[in-house]
């Protein structure tokens, strides 16, 4: 008999929960990640709809060759000509600032709705209609080039309804990864789970930067469809909670099981039970999913130790007097701030700083976002390590701010120093707004003062994404607004928003530094049980 490949031995070394949780790990990640590229096209195409028309207006030629000017279209006779119209005027930037406006503005709003639903009805229908509805309205945007659509009343509207159908998104992939993997190291794997969004602008920036030059219109039209094809997938694969599969195992046993399928209660975690293996009971939420060989343990009755009525849905005034809710989420509208005016002005700064085409501009701009993955991963491991979610965060909001005058002092220099800085701000401008989405909002939708409800994940995750949301509505308005007075202003502005997102964590800063030493949060946890 031929010995089994090394390969195969591999496969099976995992067990069932393992393989399911890495199937959850990677579903989310990805569906996410075509959350934020249908996002990143609208600040690539910004150069393309404004452009610096002066190489175009030097093809007219001069007035003394007649022969020659009717060679040339009239459209030609002026440089703001070949912009795309209405955004061909002076007050283009305001015009893009509004569209940026309406998106964010309309995504806060329906941040706070969203996660309220999202603790009432199926997460994977829930995540699946939002998905193909924000599909279809990134795909209208760029069907305005193809029927040459010029009313800026068609584009904000879009805008609009795009960031009401993209909220759908945030809540409930938090909720799904939060249900599969505990507290123990949460930081780290949530810090390797977020790089979604910069994997996410960066593809978006990378597809969008590829026919930004000659046909705008499918800078959308690609990321709308993918994002679509992403909801059937997340419809026919995404677990919402283990339970859910414990649910599906027990009903398909055999009627001499030792397990009676009606002790087995719902989805998304409405029910907390313990199992009795060989004697030993154990939480649900401790032993998630099943054995790896179910036919070989006997499995005790089912004893509930939590109704149904316990676990309600919790509100939103409750979620309010969580500790800690109010002051991560006002800081986290400072720094989603100065992330989003970079999502969606980069490109068009290196454009005007850097002497850069569209496509050039938004490829440099990934930097940015491979620097967020680096500091976001680096924020969750640090802060597992001290057990001081807060501290991490103010350490990196204090460095952030005078790196981002560095850089708008040395992106005058080149094209090298302009690199490396990008790298650095991407780091640290991204790691506290990653670490605060992810594991701050995991940690305090499942806080002990909750006394084990798990359904205050949801709501809890959109408060504090949509306060957050909200700086980021801000932030593009403004930067559109004191960009024409000069760049130097949007960065003065910047470094302003991440002091006060560092002034807004004092309080817990110094709660969490005078303690009596370092926690790191697996010791916190194994304590609480």
């Amino acid at each position: 008999m031929a010995p089994v490949p090394p390969g195969i031995r591999l496969l099976g070394s995992f067990s069932r929960d393992q393989w399911y949780k890495a199937l959850t790990f990677t579903l989310t990640f990805l569906l996410y990640t075509s959350f934020h590229l249908s996002r990143k096209p609208i600040s690539i195409v910004k150069s393309e709809l404004h452009k610096n028309c002066s190489s175009v207006s030097e093809l007219v030629p001069s007035a003394s060759s007649s022969r020659n000017q009717e060679a040339f279209p009239a459209s030609l006779d002026t440089g703001r000509d070949c912009s795309w119209k209405p955004f061909d005027k002076s007050n283009y930037k305001q015009l893009l600032g509004a569209m940026d406006y309406s998106f964010l503005c309309a995504y806060a709003v329906g941040m706070y709705l969203s996660g309220i639903i999202g603790e009432r009805v199926p997460i994977r229908v829930y995540l699946t209609v939002g998905m193909l509805s924000s599909g279809l309205f990134t795909c209208m945007f760029g069907l305005g080039y193809i029927y040459n659509v010029h009313n800026i009343s068609f584009y904000i509207f879009v805008q609009l309804v795009n960031g009401l159908v993209q909220t759908t998104g945030w809540p409930s992939v938090v909720t799904c990864i939060s249900n599969w993997f505990g507290k123990g190291r949460r930081g780290l794997i949530m810090g390797l789970w977020n790089s979604h969004t910069s994997v996410g602008n960066i593809l978006g920036s990378l597809i969008a930067g590829y026919w930004v030059s000659s046909n705008w219109g499918l800078s959308f039209i690609v990321p709308g469809l993918i994002i679509a094809a992403m909801g059937i997938i997340c419809f026919l694969f995404l677990i919402e909670h283990p339970n859910d599969l414990r649910n599906m195992y027990v009903q398909n046993r055999s009627p001499d099981g030792t397990v009676p399928s009606r002790h087995w209660t719902g989805a998304n975690g409405q029910t907390q039970v313990y199992l009795q293996y060989d004697n030993k009971k154990q939480s649900g939420d401790l032993e998630l999913l099943l054995p790896k060989d179910s036919e070989r343990v006997t499995i005790q009755p089912v004893v509930v130790v939590k109704s149904q009525s316990e676990l309600s849905a919790i509100s939103f005034m409750g979620a309010l007097q969580i500790p800690g809710v109010v002051e991560f989420s006002l800081c986290l509208l400072f720094a989603k701030l100065v992330s989003y005016t970079f999502l969606f002005w980069l490109p068009l700064y290196i454009t005007k700083a850097a002497h850069l085409d569209a496509k050039k501009a938004g490829n440099l701009s990934t930097l940015f976002d491979v620097g967020g993955i680096v500091g976001g991963v680096l924020a969750g491991l640090v802060s597992d390590k001290l057990g001081k979610r807060a501290t991490t965060c103010a350490v990196m909001l204090l460095l952030a701010a005078p790196t981002l005058y560095g850089f708008s002092m040395i992106s005058q220099f080149g094209l090298g120093p302009t690199i490396g800085m990008l790298l650095v701000c991407g780091g640290l401008v991204n790691g506290p707004y990653a670490l605060i989405t992810t594991a701050v909002s995991a940690d305090l939708g499942t806080h002990k003062s909750l006394k084990g409800n798990s359904r205050a994940l949801s709501t809890v995750t959109a408060i504090i994404d949509g306060t957050g949301s909200v700086g980021a509505a801000l932030g593009p308005l403004l930067a559109g607004l004191l960009s024409a007075g000069g760049w130097n202003q949007v960065f003065y502005m910047l470094m302003a928003a991440d002091f006060l997102a560092l002034l807004l964590l004092s309080r817990l800063v110094m709660k969490e530094t005078t303690s009596s030493k370092t926690h790191p949060i697996s010791t916190i946890q194994l304590k609480e049980h």
